[in-house]
């Protein structure tokens, strides 16, 4: 591990963590709008009210970037962080909005296991924060994003076959697929954060 003995700026680590939280409340409030009597205008309604908060957070951390002489590692890095946990927010904030605008009233039986990868994503996200700073057990973390993004591609493939099978009709096929995609995007995007904490640490170790 590589000595430092410089000052640094730790409210970077506050602010990683915080925006990673926004994602926990995301993924609560996208398995609510895809639950059965759920109030969908209203669920909606708080996602934007979250969507807006993480966008906060992402401009509180590009702020900082440019307002701190010391960071606590490379400024690329600091905002391809920030903005690729800002995507996940706006993926599953998408996937929402999507399924109040199409009335979407049900979805395959599929998506369920996508919206779990995503929770699972977001809670492990939310824990591996707070150790960029000391940089231990992040391997761990990468790890397993990347076998919960494996699932969550099996999952979309078979929603995707299930809705070519010709039980749908075809407009509620372009619908569905919308949305579905807009998870799957939510996904990738939590790999890509994993992808940038590993390059970080890499970098640093």
């Amino acid at each position: 591990m590589r000595l430092k003995f410089r000052p640094v700026d730790s409210s970077f680590y506050d602010l990683f963590s915080e925006a990673a939280n926004h994602l926990v409340v995301g993924a609560q409030l996208l398995s609510e709008m895809l639950s059965d009597g759920s109030s969908k205008a209203d669920i909606a309604q708080r996602m934007r009210e979250a969507e807006h908060a993480a966008d906060e957070t992402t401009h509180s951390i590009v702020r900082r970037v440019n307002s701190t002489f010391v960071t606590p590692f490379d400024r690329e890095d600091i905002y391809n962080l920030a903005s690729a946990l800002d995507d996940v927010m706006d993926m599953m904030d998408e996937a929402v909005d999507l399924v109040l605008l199409y009335e979407v009233t049900s979805l395959p039986p599929e998506t369920t296991q996508q919206v779990e990868v995503l929770q699972r994503c977001a809670e492990l996200t939310a824990a591996a924060m707070p150790s960029l700073e000391s940089m231990a057990s992040l391997d761990e973390y990468w790890i397993e994003i990347n076998r919960l993004e494996n699932t969550g591609d099996k999952s979309y493939r078979r929603i995707l076959a299930n809705l070519f099978s010709g039980e749908f009709e075809a407009l509620e096929v372009l619908k569905l697929k919308d949305i579905v995609e807009s998870l799957e995007g939510a996904i990738d995007a939590f790999e890509k954060v994993a992808n940038i904490v590993e390059q970080i640490a890499v970098k640093e170790s």
